[in-house]
């Protein structure tokens, strides 16, 4: 089946430019204003502080499933995904909890990603466990099965190694069960457990080389697993786009931003052209960062210009 390509605008969760937090809330209320008609979701950071080294800690920084219940009361036409919730930072039960009220509440337009979790300094700060890597994948796995139960049954138990419930009651059960998209590319363990669970996958950035070789991956987890490669909607977060009408000027805001790696560059055409070997692989939807936000100029050229020339 060909599903029309979909965008999602990646959103900021903290000010980039030292604005105040009340200021900083407006900016994302005008710009979610702004992409209503032209995008189908919205994505927050399941993070507590910031993660880059250029920001300071004590930047103000939204909270994700708070932020999602807030700002989807007031744009009913956009739907609202974590990107992504980190399996450590709640009890898995809870989790389950919480991300069926939003369902509920939302009127089904939560979008449930979830990650193994990477970032330390945030485990540290806030005295959550910080084992290794395959041990946080695991983790991830045993949360998916707990909340697919409590979703699903009623009551309902699970005993793993890492996490139980027992005789637990989720009700309203969501309806529709919210879409599972994992996040991360490790190849032995994190890819195996997208074949296994994910109706969503989503890799961070990197190249089109990098995104087709795990797509095989993917591909090769889903045939050990009797799983249908094609059920699983392949998804792609760009780490940023800087696009003006000129490529000097797209350079320029490429320069002027904190943003180093992996930043695609480019006037409108050009972005297309990058953006566009990506759906060529088989992208469904593209989760955008546009770093001259707070500014409307890029997303402005991106829902006028790019978007018609991807769908073409």
């Amino acid at each position: 089946m060909i599903r029309e390509l979909q965008f999602g605008w990646h959103m900021p969760s903290c000010p980039v430019d030292g604005s105040t937090p009340a200021l900083f809330v407006e900016q994302v209320q005008q710009m979610l204003q702004h992409i209503q008609p032209h995008f189908d979701s919205v994505w927050v950071d399941d993070h507590v502080i910031p993660g880059a080294a250029w920001l300071p800690s004590e930047t103000p920084y939204l909270e994700c499933l708070t932020t999602i219940a807030f700002l989807a009361s007031a744009y009913p036409a956009l739907m609202f995904g974590a990107s992504v919730l980190c399996q450590s930072y709640r009890n898995p039960a809870l989790m389950a909890k919480m991300t069926a009220n939003l369902q509920w509440l939302t009127g089904g337009r939560f979008l449930f990603g979830i990650g193994a979790g990477w970032m330390e300094e945030e485990y540290q700060a806030y005295n959550f466990a910080f084992p290794q890597a395959s041990v946080r994948v695991d983790q991830m796995e045993e949360v998916l099965q707990i909340v697919k139960k409590l979703w699903t049954e009623a009551p309902a138990s699970f005993t793993g190694h890492y996490y139980q419930i027992d005789k637990a009651y989720c009700s309203p059960r969501p309806n529709p069960v919210p879409p599972i998209m994992i996040g991360g590319g490790g190849e032995q363990k994190t890819l195996r457990v997208v074949a296994r669970y994910a109706d969503w996958w989503n890799l961070p950035g990197g190249t089109a080389e990098n995104y087709a070789h795990k797509l095989e991956v993917l591909r090769q987890h889903c045939q050990a697993v009797g799983r249908s490669y094609d059920d699983i909607i392949k998804t792609w977060s760009p780490e940023a786009i800087a696009i003006a009408e000129t490529e000097a000027a797209a350079h320029h805001i490429a320069e002027a931003s904190p943003y180093k790696k992996d930043v695609i560059i480019g006037t409108p055409t050009q972005i297309a052209e990058q953006l566009q070997v990506f759906v060529a692989l088989g992208v469904e939807r593209l989760i955008v960062r546009i770093i001259d936000f707070p500014s409307m100029m890029g997303m402005e050229l991106f829902v006028q210009e790019v978007i018609p020339l991807l769908r073409r």
